[in-house]
């Protein structure tokens, strides 16, 4: 797969910045473009055996769902699936460590790594996993392409609801639809 073709039919992003901000209730995301305008929406399906999270449109259309790959799926392993093509664009997975959360985009045909998303800080990120005095510290991840190289980055805000900008300086391997929807997940899968 060419990453950089147009990697789901339903959606493109072409800005370089989004604004993802979580809803105060429960695990429902909406994605801004640079003029506010919302290009993207997501939320994870309560009470099922499978997590899945299906993204629609600004229009309500559904343009693409990440599901996890099995029932209380530990591991982390989800797959973004194109909803018009039905076609898997991208598998999300989760690295265990201790101290940083790490997660790979990969190609879903040949295994191959399209990005990492890391978290920027071991010491936040262990001052957080500690206690809850600390859950407030807002993420930071840096997103890089598959040979290291510097992509983008996703930083998060001070305030009530989690609030991240996802930057995406240099994308020309990496999906912008993928990077923007891994923030919502990721924010959602580590109960940010």
């Amino acid at each position: 797969m060419s990453h950089t073709d147009d990697v789901l039919a339903g959606i493109e992003l072409t800005d370089d910045e989004y604004r993802v901000v979580q809803s105060l209730v429960r695990n429902k995301y909406r994605a801004y473009d640079s003029t506010g305008d919302v290009v993207l929406k997501g939320s994870q399906k309560m009470f099922r055996l499978k997590e899945e999270f299906p993204f629609v449109g600004p229009d309500g259309d559904p343009v693409f769902t990440v599901t996890a790959g099995g029932i209380l799926d530990v591991a982390g392993n989800y797959t973004l699936t194109d909803d018009v093509t039905g076609e898997p664009v991208v598998v999300l997975d989760r690295q265990w460590t201790m101290l940083t959360d790490k997660w790979t985009l990969r190609d879903p045909d040949d295994e191959s790594v399209i990005a990492r998303i890391e978290s920027g800080s071991m010491l936040a990120d262990l001052l957080r996993y500690a206690t809850d005095l600390f859950s407030f510290i807002p993420h930071s991840y840096e997103i890089t392409d598959a040979g290291g190289g510097h992509v983008g980055s996703i930083d998060g805000r001070f305030s009530l609801r989690d609030e991240y900008t996802v930057r995406i300086d240099d994308a020309s391997d990496v999906p912008k639809e993928a990077v923007v929807a891994a923030a919502m997940v990721i924010d959602a899968i580590e109960g940010n």
